[in-house]
């Protein structure tokens, strides 16, 4: 039995999570030792990407109807080479 709480203290998160300390992980370290010698400027929380160019409505429209008809003339040309 002894065996079994020691097994239960060892995988018992709430233990581990009430530790008085608690080491930072290696990424916190690394950027701790960063930003100590050039701090980060201040972004805002979800600053807005680049804006990227818009196409127009039209060029989509042509681009979208030009996939289509190139679909249909390709099922017909092939429907036309198969033999009956």
């Amino acid at each position: 039995m002894p065996e079994q709480d020691d097994w239960q203290r060892e995988f018992d998160h709430t233990w581990a999570n009430s530790a008085e300390h608690k080491e930072p992980s290696a990424r916190a370290r690394m950027l701790a030792a960063r930003w100590k010698e050039n701090p980060p400027e201040p972004a805002p929380f979800r600053a807005d990407p680049d804006p990227v160019p818009r196409r127009s409505s039209w060029v989509s429209t042509v681009v979208v109807l030009g996939c289509v008809a190139a679909v249909i003339v390709l099922l017909g040309y092939a429907q036309m080479r198969s033999p009956y």
